[in-house]
C-alpha cells in the first residue's frame, strides 16, 4: 500500500484540498478542521451530551482509490474526488481498506504512525458536496448506502512525523487480529 495524494482543510470547510505532505503531530494537522486532542460531541457520539469535550478520535481521514472508485461505479459518476469526502489521505494498494480492524496501525518510512479507530460512516456533508459537484441533487440521497463499508476508516496520530505522497505504508495488525471473522491479507501482516 501506498500513499497517492495528500489533503488538509481549512478550519472553516469540511473539503480537503490537495498538500504537498503532512507534517502529523499528536493532534492532527495543524489547520486542519480536524485536528485537536479534543473536539466537542456530536452526532457520532450521542452518549455524550452535545458540546460536551471529548477525545479526538477522529484527527484524520483516509480512504482508498479503489473503494473511491467502487462507490463512483455505484453511483453512476466518472469519479469520486477524496477531497469532496474530507479525506486527509488517499492511500492505493488495498481494496478493502475500510475493514481494517480498529487498533491497526499504518506507519510512514518518517515513523509516523496513525492509530485506527473506527471506520468512517457515510454522513451527509460529502453526499451534499458530491450532489453540488456533479449538478446531481440525487447523489446525496444515493451517497451513504454506497459508501457504506466504502467510506474508509479514521484515526488519530499515535506518532509524529511528515508523511509524502509515494510513501510505502506499514500496515500493523493488531493482536488478535488473525483471528478475527476476517483476517487481514498476509501481505499485511508485518
Amino acid at each position: 500500500m501506498r500513499v497517492v495524494q495528500l489533503l488538509a482543510a481549512d478550519p472553516a470547510d469540511f473539503e480537503t484540498h490537495p498538500v504537498e505532505e503532512l507534517d502529523l503531530s499528536l493532534t492532527g494537522i495543524a489547520g486542519d478542521r480536524h485536528a485537536g486532542a479534543s473536539h466537542p460531541a456530536n452526532a457520532r457520539t450521542p452518549w455524550h451530551p452535545r458540546g460536551t469535550p471529548i477525545a479526538n478520535t477522529r484527527q484524520l481521514s483516509f480512504v482508498s482509490v479503489e473503494e473511491c472508485a467502487d462507490v463512483a461505479v455505484l453511483l453512476g459518476v466518472p469519479e469520486v474526488d477524496p477531497g469532496l469526502l474530507g479525506a486527509n489521505l488517499v492511500l492505493e494498494g488495498f481494496p478493502k481498506l475500510s475493514f481494517l480492524p480498529p487498533a491497526t496501525r499504518l506507519q510512514f518510512p518518517s515513523g509516523a504512525t496513525i492509530f485506527v479507530t473506527e471506520q468512517n460512516a457515510p454522513c451527509i456533508h460529502p453526499a451534499r458536496k458530491l450532489a453540488e459537484a456533479f449538478g446531481q441533487p440525487r447523489l446525496a440521497a444515493l451517497f451513504p448506502k454506497a459508501a457504506i463499508g466504502r467510506r474508509g476508516l479514521v484515526g488519530l496520530v499515535e506518532r509524529d512525523g511528515l508523511v509524502r505522497r509515494g510513501d510505502a505504508v506499514r500496515v500493523i495488525a493488531p493482536p488478535g487480529a488473525v483471528s478475527q471473522r476476517q483476517p487481514l491479507p498476509a501481505a499485511a501482516l508485518l
